[in-house]
């Protein structure tokens, strides 16, 4: 098989049955905090590579650290025995308190403060031997390349860093069963970047059903699996490989207020969304679903447990990358993504290609179930081989001879070979053969008895064990010296491959939210550095997939005025749901997806609190409503006039006198700020708030409703959001507002019935599922 051709883009027959499999990921993480500054290291066995974030400020009360230890959820934290009052209460709290079903308990180990000193870790760092670092490199040029790598002007990191390596090697991660010799396998450095994170608490992930597990229907499965329930990670996740769908969930858990990368990740979904780069999309979805665990088959090579199935995924992920990068290099350069594919895939791919092409037998390695080696690549396994192939009419020859100086009695013989013991003569049991005195044959020299077939060593067999030697054995010694060769020169290029996994990951996250945006008619967020934000038409984007219709509603809040929505309406309304839907709205857009609106203007958000109970979870009583008043606190203490608060009847289920003088008391709090005060939206049933003019009269606050009609004894459900400020402010009742009349209807139908007769179906530039998603539904949903 020969190299790959650069410019094509067809992936190689299937060459066998594969999984893929998975492994339990786990983190183990290293802390050093200082004078007010923190270090922080991390070790992933998903992708055997150590993360670290140079050294920065952390204030006493530690909140970057808690953030960090909540994003990455580390098995383990290892620090000094001898560290400052404030860590050491902290690390006390957090296995204190991390009895959450949600938070894993992290296991603290303490090591002596000497193993964490600077030289010392500096030593340990030099000395250790990294697969990726190509072994004809001197001393010096190890250094100069780790340099390049890893900051040693953060010395509080690189102590945490020393400390990491020893925790690894003496609780030996990943290798427990291995030899001693053989170390924790690290294949990569990567830093670890945590700025411009939007501040999101789990309750707020839980309310916004943002992610939700519920128990694996197998019955193998019931009492430990968890799969992915109905939540908004489920409906985005159209990710073709599994790195794709790790970075979709961290994007979803590290929303982002830096609206560079955000606008970066939109050009790409726009590109993928226009009806001429359909082939395109295609063509990488086609590459993508071959991207395999490469960090797996990586770590599996530094330990020398490479199976047959992990040659074939890796050799289908490098032609896949190199399909990849090819049709990146035909895509636009303005767009940063398929720039940085085609610069970072380089060359080194076409080199791994290659070698695996030209080295691995992947038709013999299946047949065998071991590394075989193609023909051509070593003389000496060739002529093994050879030999091995001939044996069989040579055997049958030796067979003869051997028959003619048997006795007459013996019917026939057969010369067979043995990996292991060598060459042996096989003669079938006679009836006369029955205790094993009886196996004796003069000149013969009794091995055993198997299937009822004797087997002897005679002294031709013995001489062919002198001539022949292990034939099986001496191959397989040969492939396997060949195969270390192979993954050595691998491994040396194993950066490329890293970069790989990274960009892969990105590209697949956003052609899932492409094709997300392309079924459901979402539009593309703008963002503003001004406060406040605008949404027409907006949805909710997992209701509208349940729902047989939705009724989209409209958001505005501005910069100085209605920063503060309080909305009423009865019981089903759809009070919760808007909510939640604003809430929606706006944190997909600071992952950056586009979003189930016809238009979206966001400003700059670093913050959503919330205090929502799901259906599920609601309940009454004092120990509610701590907990209810716990989750005010935080946004009260916390939330900026960069946030976002969404308060769902606060103060239900205590005294009414009770939750209303605090609901009051919260919101003239925010008023007294003025602009300064965040974006809130409040649902509440205490229609007292208004009727006995608590809060003042302010161009902060707009009044909204639900709307409904009373239809004899029924009440009918709009679900239509109304503005009601000057109907609450003029001490008028709030009334239906009457829907458009049956003749606007009308005009709405012809409207669009005149816009579709004037489509030219025959020109092929008109996208009439683009028509249908701008102009037919949200009419339709007027109308109904």
């Amino acid at each position: 098989m020969s190299a790959i051709p650069a410019t094509s883009c067809s992936l190689p027959p299937p060459l066998g049955p594969e999984q893929e499999e998975e492994e339990c990921s786990e983190t183990h993480m290293s802390v050093l905090w200082y004078a007010g500054q923190l270090a922080i290291t991390y070790y992933d066995t998903e992708d055997c590579s150590v993360y670290f974030m140079p050294d920065i400020p952390d204030n006493e009360d530690l909140k970057l650290l808690h953030k960090v230890i909540g994003e990455v959820n580390p098995q383990c934290i290892v620090t000094s025995a001898k560290q400052d009052q404030n860590i050491a209460k902290f690390l006390i709290n957090l296995t204190a308190t991390a009895g959450d079903k949600d938070i894993r308990k992290p296991e603290i180990v303490l090591f002596p403060n000497m193993d964490f000193g600077l030289e010392v870790s500096k030593q340990r760092i030099l000395s250790r031997q990294f697969p990726f670092i190509p072994s004809h490199m001197t001393a010096t040029e190890k250094i100069l390349y780790l340099s390049s790598v890893i900051p040693f002007e953060s010395t509080l990191m690189i102590r945490a860093l020393g400390g990491l390596l020893k925790f690894l090697d003496r609780r030996r991660v990943g290798v427990e069963l291995e030899e001693s010799t053989i170390a924790v396998p690290i294949l990569a450095f990567k830093k670890f970047v945590l700025s411009d994170i939007v501040n999101m608490d789990q309750d707020t992930y839980c309310v916004l059903q943002i992610f939700k597990s519920d128990i694996h229907p197998s019955v193998y499965k019931l009492s430990s699996g968890l799969k992915e329930g109905f939540s908004l990670y489920g409906i985005l996740n159209r990710c073709r490989c599994k790195w794709g769908e790790k970075l979709l969930r961290l994007w979803l858990t590290r929303p982002t207020r830096n609206l560079t990368e955000l606008n970066k990740r939109l050009d790409v979904i726009h590109f993928f969304l226009l009806a001429q780069n359909h082939e395109t999309v295609l063509t990488l979805q086609g590459c993508l679903k071959n991207i395999k665990n490469v960090p797996l088959i990586l770590k599996r090579m530094t330990l020398s447990h490479t199976k047959v199935s992990d040659w074939q995924a890796l050799y289908k992920t490098v032609y896949s990358a190199v399909c990849l990068r090819n049709t990146c290099r035909s895509l636009p350069n303005s767009i940063e993504l398929f720039q940085t594919i085609s610069r970072v895939f380089t060359d080194d791919l076409h080199y791994i290609a290659s070698l695996i092409s030209k080295v691995v037998d992947f038709e013999g390695s299946i047949s065998e179930n071991r590394f075989t080696v193609r023909p051509n690549v070593d003389p000496t396994i060739d002529e093994k081989k050879r030999k091995l192939m001939g044996l069989s009419d040579f055997l049958t020859e030796v067979a003869r001879k051997e028959l003619e100086t048997l006795d007459n009695h013996i019917p026939s013989c057969c010369v067979i070979y043995i990996p292991l013991i060598g060459f042996l003569l096989s003669i079938p049991r006679l009836p006369t053969m029955v205790d094993k005195s009886d196996f004796e044959i003069e000149g013969l020299d009794f091995m055993f008895l198997s299937e009822d077939k004797l087997h002897y060593r005679s002294a031709r067999t013995k001489e062919l064990d002198s001539l022949l030697g292990d034939l099986h054995c001496e191959i397989r010694d040969q492939e396997t010296l060949i195969m270390h060769q192979l993954q050595t020169k691998i491994l040396e290029k194993s950066e490329v491959l890293s970069s790989v996994i990274e960009y892969t990951a990105h590209l697949d996250v956003l052609l899932a939210l492409a094709m997300m945006a392309r079924e459901n008619a979402y539009c593309r967020p703008h963002f503003t550095h001004r406060h406040g934000f605008y949404i027409k038409d907006g949805r909710h984007p997992l209701m509208e997939l349940c729902a047989k219709t939705f009724v989209a509603n409209p958001v505005n809040s501005g910069e100085a005025t209605r920063r503060i929505k309080i909305i009423t309406g009865p019981n089903s309304s759809g009070k919760s749901v808007y909510l939640k839907q604003v809430g929606l709205i706006v944190f997909m857009a600071l992952i950056g997806s586009y979003v189930p609106a016809t238009e979206a203007v966001i400003g700059v958000i670093d913050g959503i609190y919330t205090r929502i109970h799901s259906r599920e979870s609601v309940s009454v009583g004092l120990s509610t409503f701590m907990i209810d008043l716990n989750q005010v606190a935080k946004a009260v203490n916390n939330a900026t006039e960069r946030s976002l608060v969404l308060i769902d009847e606060f103060g239900k289920g205590t005294n009414t006198l009770d939750g209303l003088s605090l609901l009051a008391a919260v919101l003239r709090y925010w008023i007294s700020q003025g602009t300064q005060c965040p974006q809130v939206f409040v649902s509440t049933n205490f229609h007292s708030l208004m009727q006995l003019e608590l809060l003042p009269d302010t161009p902060l606050l707009e009044y909204l409703t639900m709307e409904t009609h009373q239809d004899g004894d029924e009440l009918i459900f709009f679900y239509q959001i109304k503005e009601v400020s000057e109907l609450i402010r003029n001490g008028k009742a709030i009334k239906r507002i009457d829907h458009p009349s049956k003749g606007d209807q009308m005009e709405k139908c012809k409207s669009v019935v005149e816009k579709f007769l004037c489509l030219d179906l025959d020109d092929p530039h008109v996208d009439l599922e683009e028509f249908m998603h701008k102009e037919v539904l949200p009419s339709a949903a007027s109308v109904l």
